[in-house]
């Protein structure tokens, strides 16, 4: 995927959009007929890759068997209350062939999608499902040596755990600390065959889109699949899975993009057998569940691991952001991951503050009530973000001091970005708590200059002296989930219409308050002025 080395991804529920776009525009629509002004809203995000979930074809036996379960067709009324049979489709990791879905507008119109978006300067990602297949996929009839297999023995002991088709006894696709998944068949990984035929779907996927997200990825290492499946699995081959896919496929398709989904801390393990990019599942659970220390300790890894994670507070996985953050939390945990190194994910709906987590199996999600000014901060951030130096620049963490009586300085996280034109200050209180620290700022040529911070939304500025920055450091009071994006510049602001004086005097008080969304900072050499 050629683009930027921190791209911004976003991530679609294919049927969803086209149910909503079909009704918007009273007409049939697929992913071959998109108007083009859809196409044009979709660029104006200024994302550099679009992730279209749920493409390929599901599996009509795998719908058969969730109609018939009776936990998912409570899930689905509990967020689509008037749910009818025709909203369920199945689900998109239930694969029956990775062939684009007819309802969907098959393989040109994914190819017209992809033209689409290519005239955009956006990339497509789309969906593998490694580890299995829907019980109607080809290769179970033309290749049973594929997979994970059973007796009837197993199948009368745990039927949750086999299935029979044709008189063979599958098991059931799993992830070890979960029942099985009723609806799909395990894959052998450690099957030579099925590597092969892996290897040939993946090239076929290249031959059509960027990227790949690779679904629960870290399951297919050897000794992960070896202790959920044991004997059943075979002889462990010598190499990994991934060390033998991954190269294969970027033979053919050198700047095609894997992304992991991936658990367990094993991110680092997947980044070295391949992985461009790796859920960050961790900094997720941190920002949700635990303090503003724990998250900048996370940010203290080393520059290359960080540089291969994705970072989100929202997928087609987890709650709503809406749901589970109020909305300063939200824009606060949302500032924050928008500007660290690696990818960065939107989920569709995250910017709109829909809080209902919709069952994959779903075509269809309900009308909910909306927040524009949620929208309108995302607007701001996704625009500030799409600046060179958040997109290709350096980015160092940047250290912060309090006093004996207050710790509040611990709330604070700030960091910087240096690009060949621009620099950025971001300081995020990931916190309830107004908080107070000092922040030591890494560019050295501060030193004997006055700055001046300059607030694009209220046009104020704030004049600094460059060698108190660096040391004892920029002072900052912010109030809870307070945030602030400062752009470094070499020039005076410029002064609005009408004359007013932006520079505040330096007698004035010398905090940096409330939570603005993006801040200027711009200098002159104290001699001259």
């Amino acid at each position: 995927m050629n683009g930027p080395k921190y791209p911004l991804i976003y991530e679609i529920n294919t049927a969803v959009w086209l149910t909503e776009l079909s009704r918007k525009h009273h007409r049939k629509i697929t992913l071959g007929n998109i108007p083009p002004d859809e196409w044009d809203a979709l660029a104006e995000l200024r994302m550099d890759a679009v992730w279209l979930m749920g493409v390929w074809e599901r599996s009509p036996g795998g719908r058969a068997i969730a109609m018939k379960n009776h936990e998912l067709q409570d899930e689905f009324r509990r967020a689509l209350p008037d749910c009818r049979a025709e909203d369920v489709i199945g689900s998109p990791y239930c694969v029956r062939r990775y062939s684009v879905d007819a309802a969907f507008g098959g393989t040109q119109g994914l190819a017209t999608a992809r033209q689409n978006l290519a005239a955009r300067n956006v990339a497509l990602i789309l969906d593998l499902v490694p580890n299995h297949v829907a019980p109607d996929h080809p290769w179970v009839a033309e290749h049973p040596e594929y997979f994970i297999r059973g007796d009837m023995n197993d199948l009368q002991r745990d039927p949750a755990s086999f299935f029979e088709t044709e008189g063979k006894v599958f098991a059931r696709g799993r992830d070890p600390f979960f029942p099985a998944w009723p609806d799909v068949l395990q894959l052998n990984v450690f099957n030579d065959g099925l590597r092969e035929a892996a290897i040939e779907t993946l090239k076929d996927i290249a031959d059509q889109s960027d990227g790949v997200r690779c679904d629960m990825g870290m399951l297919l290492l050897n000794d992960v699949f070896q202790r959920t499946w044991g004997s059943r699995a075979g002889e462990r081959p010598a190499s990994e899975y991934w060390s033998r896919v991954i190269p294969a496929v970027k033979r053919k398709f050198p700047d095609f993009t894997f992304i992991a989904e991936a658990y367990w801390d094993m991110e680092w393990q997947l980044q070295q057998l391949g992985f461009d990019f790796c859920y960050d599942k961790r900094l997720y659970d941190r920002v949700l569940h635990e303090s503003p220390e724990s998250v900048r300790s996370h940010l203290l890894a080393d520059a290359a691991y960080q540089d291969g994670l994705v970072r989100f507070i929202e997928n087609h996985d987890e709650p709503r952001a809406a749901s589970v953050f109020s909305q300063r939390k939200q824009e606060a945990a949302a500032t924050m991951v928008a500007t660290l190194p690696g990818a960065r994910l939107i989920h569709e709906g995250q910017m709109e503050g829909r809080r209902v987590r919709l069952p994959v199996f779903l075509s269809r999600r309900p009308d909910e009530r909306l927040e524009p000014s949620l929208r309108d901060f995302y607007m701001r951030l996704l625009k500030m973000v799409h600046r060179d130096a958040f997109r290709n620049g350096r980015w160092p963490l940047c250290d912060r001091t309090g006093w004996p009586d207050n710790s509040s300085f611990q709330n604070l996280v700030a960091w910087c970005w240096t690009g060949a034109k621009e620099r950025y200050l971001i300081v995020v209180n990931l916190s309830e708590m107004q908080s107070q620290a000092l922040i030591q700022v890494p560019w050295q040529d501060l030193t004997g200059k006055i700055w001046w911070l300059a607030d694009a939304l209220s046009a104020e500025t704030y004049e600094r002296n460059g060698t108190e920055m660096l040391s004892p450091g920029l002072f900052f009071d912010l109030k809870p989930w307070a945030r602030h994006c400062f752009q470094v510049q070499s020039s005076k602001p410029r002064q609005p219409q009408g004359g007013d004086r932006l520079t505040r005097q330096r007698s004035e008080p010398r905090t940096i308050e409330e939570d603005t969304d993006v801040l200027v900072l711009e200098h002159l050499d104290v001699i001259g002025r």
